[in-house]
């Protein structure tokens, strides 16, 4: 990475959108701006699921204004994010098509727990070092993360799907906080807790943070109030808590420290903060400057840690579902060598210190290693249970789209290749998941016997745009019958997505 290089973090929060610009200087983070809305996205999702067309037009107006700041900053220098909002509203990826436009820059929707993984990161490189477990609670509009780690490492992550909007919208749409009402947020919020607490509580945690606005407001509040001294307890939410039901409304409420675009979600992030003290038995909590989106940058400046996270996940996975590691290992080993001869013929080399670029050898290594992960649930179309595991389970280092793509391959590795398994990849990268799915499935014909004694063929491959051509070492075909067989039919499943095929 170039020194004095500026990147950009954009964080599309369920309540807020958080943006950060900074330079990296001799590898430290120097911020040198910061961008803030309050959009309240979670706000928008109606019954029906969908964001509503007002909500869509208070985030896209907010990407206009960041997009203004963003202007001229190369592709590869902003990431940009979705949460819990846009993993949930059916009309998601019309939102994002839109908001791409308006900022000019990809947006991922990222993972629950991939969302944790990179509060915890931005709050451990922020907060002061500690032995011991720390504690990471970030109450975001839709949703509460949950993380224990050491160091810059998380251990345990979870996401719990109670935010400020969400709880303002379910108990107090009409600015009423009565008692009755208070009491039912609360315990609802502890119901949401409830299967999370006694594996908290047991590992317990030599330091509690919080990250992010409610946090922040709840610290404000009590320490203006006489409350607090910039930590949150249980004893400052209650005098919060008794002010906030002497008010009974959002009209009446007035606190000190409480800032206007906060006051809507307020009680909100009170409850919810409450619920999360009582379940894991907290007793109080310093708040954090750094959250999501530094967690973003500096994600990004230690790609080794990064590429140690998807190697744990994808060993989790591994032992999970009782894949078989050697067999997976040489099918991996076989497709990166493949990939090599054709990487640059077929546009598929991956650039490491763009941040959004595409992770192509990545992904065709990690679906090497997962081909088979269907097979813990039945051998009969087990690419078919593979890929659904991997479109829904939890992968901490990936994004959202990155396990779909990978979904798509293990989807496509055998069998018919039909070209709707591909329709959940953007469009402007499906001609290159096409093109690492003909590897694998390439890969994974050449070990078929699973033999670890077997010695591969020498081989070469041509390929141009929509065709490969695969030329063996004379003799070697006719003395495999098997293979010739395989590739003959291989040639007819390709065709599915008007691919050619030959080899000699």
């Amino acid at each position: 990475m170039q020194d004095d290089m500026l990147v950009a973090a954009v964080d599309l929060g369920s309540n807020s959108f958080h943006m950060l610009v900074a330079r990296i200087h001799t590898g430290q983070v120097q911020v040198i701006d910061r961008m803030k809305d309050m959009v309240r996205l979670a706000g928008g999702l109606q019954a029906d699921g969908n964001l509503s067309e007002e909500a869509m037009e208070r985030g896209l107006a907010s990407l206009t204004r960041f997009g203004q700041r963003l202007a001229g900053m190369p592709r590869g220098s902003v990431r940009i994010v979705g949460t819990n909002t846009l993993r949930a509203a059916k009309n998601g990826m019309e939102f994002i098509r839109r908001a791409e436009r308006a900022i000019g820059h990809p947006i991922e929707i990222i993972a629950g727990r991939e969302e944790a993984r990179l509060v915890y990161l931005g709050v451990a490189q922020s907060d002061i070092p500690i032995d011991g477990i720390r504690l990471v609670v970030d109450i975001g509009g839709g949703s509460t993360e949950l993380i224990l780690g050491r160091g810059t490492y998380p251990e345990k992550m979870e996401s719990v799907p109670i935010g400020c909007v969400a709880l303002m919208q379910e108990f107090f749409a009409d600015g009423d906080f009565s008692p009755a009402r208070l009491a039912r947020a609360k315990t609802r919020a502890e119901l949401e807790l409830s299967p999370y607490k006694a594996a908290y509580r047991e590992l317990g945690w030599a330091r509690a943070v919080g990250s992010s606005g409610t946090a922040r407001a709840l610290a404000s509040v009590a320490e203006a109030n006489d409350w607090g001294d910039g930590r949150i307890t249980a004893s400052g939410l209650a005098e919060i808590h008794a002010a906030v039901a002497k008010a009974g409304s959002l009209e009446k409420l007035e606190l000190a420290g409480l800032t206007d675009d906060r006051k809507p979600v307020f009680v909100g992030g009170l409850i919810a903060m409450q619920a999360v003290f009582s379940a894991l038995n907290i007793e109080q909590m310093y708040v954090s400057d750094g959250a999501l989106r530094e967690g973003l940058v500096y994600d990004w400046l230690d790609r080794s840690d990064h590429d140690d996270i998807r190697v744990a996940t994808v060993q989790r996975l591994q032992h999970l579902f009782t894949v078989d590691i050697s067999h997976a290992d040489h099918v991996a080993k076989t497709a990166n060598m493949l990939l090599e001869q054709v990487a640059d013929d077929w546009e598929l080399r991956s650039q490491p210190d763009a941040i959004e670029s595409p992770r192509y050898s990545a992904w065709l290594e990690i679906a090497a290693r997962l081909h088979e992960i269907g097979l813990a649930v039945s051998h009969s179309g087990f690419h078919h249970h593979g890929a659904y595991i991997l479109n829904y389970a939890d992968m901490p280092g990936l994004t959202r789209p990155a396990q779909s793509i990978i979904a798509s391959l293990v989807h496509v590795h055998r069998r018919k290749m039909k070209p709707q398994r591909f329709e959940q990849v953007d469009d402007g990268l499906r001609g290159q998941v096409i093109r690492l799915a003909v590897i694998l499935r390439l890969a994974v014909l050449l070990h078929r016997d699973r033999s670890p004694r077997t010695r591969l063929p020498d081989l070469t491959l041509q390929v141009k745009k929509q065709s490969m051509n695969i030329l063996f070492a004379p003799g070697w075909l006719e003395s495999h019958p098997l293979t010739a067989m395989d590739l003959e039919l291989e040639r007819g499943y390709l065709s599915m997505v008007d691919f050619d095929l030959s080899y000699a």
